[in-house]
């Protein structure tokens, strides 16, 4: 699995753990629902940490958290 893949799985994960959807993570995130859309259909190859960061942020989780996952 590659580095791409492994943020889209752990997002997904995510989204699970917090019972929410994509585009709920998205708004309370404030990544714009575009970007999450381009991570989760393959279309986005270059994941920035400022993005990770939101989307940790909006789940209260730290950006070492979010990379603490055996899918790393």
């Amino acid at each position: 699995m590659d580095i791409h893949e492994a943020i889209k799985q752990r997002i997904v994960q995510l989204c699970e753990e917090n019972n929410l959807s994509v585009s709920r993570l998205a708004t309370i995130s404030g990544v714009p629902h575009t970007t999450i859309k381009s991570i989760m259909y393959n279309q986005s190859k270059n994941t920035g940490v400022a993005t990770i960061k939101k989307i940790c942020d909006g789940v209260n989780i730290t950006i070492a958290e979010f990379f603490d996952t055996e899918i790393f």
